[in-house]
């Protein structure tokens, strides 16, 4: 099992709070504009990595807000470890496979275990929720020596 830098635990805890509140479960989607982008700036797909390092993420057209700020055209991200993007009409998980960078971090330090593992970022908005139409990035895949 891989762990996340222990300066980011606080960050895990709040969208629990928030994603279990009853205004979570019937928030209406914000909307993104045409044209947003999510991207990793590191890794890159295919790329071989030890089994500690930090993803870098990239967002063109719209804007980084912690979570809680409600601000037109910002979110905050979301890394996806080894899983299917969550359903786009309820709140993303926080579990150790749907990282939360709620803090408006654009970088976070992870530790994987050895072999194949893929990566993808969601943005999420206030309330964790995705985006209308969502804001993710490719798919990837690293290999941890």
């Amino acid at each position: 099992m891989w762990r996340l830098s222990a300066l980011f635990g606080l960050a895990l805890l709040c969208p629990l709070l928030a994603a279990s509140s009853p205004s979570a479960q019937t928030a209406q989607r914000q909307p993104s504009p045409r044209g947003a982008l999510l991207y990793f700036h590191y890794p890159l797909d295919g790329l071989r990595v030890p089994e500690r390092f930090t993803v870098r993420m990239g967002l063109k057209e719209m804007g980084i807000a912690p979570a809680g700020i409600d601000k037109p055209l910002t979110g905050h991200h979301h890394l996806l470890i080894d899983v299917e993007p969550p359903p786009a009409d309820q709140p993303i998980p926080a579990d150790y496979n749907h990282i939360h960078l709620g803090n408006g971090q654009t970088e976070v330090v992870v530790t994987l275990p050895k072999g194949t593992h893929t990566l993808q970022l969601l943005l999420g908005d206030h309330l964790h929720m995705p985006h209308r139409p969502p804001v993710m990035s490719q798919k990837i895949t690293v290999y941890v020596r």
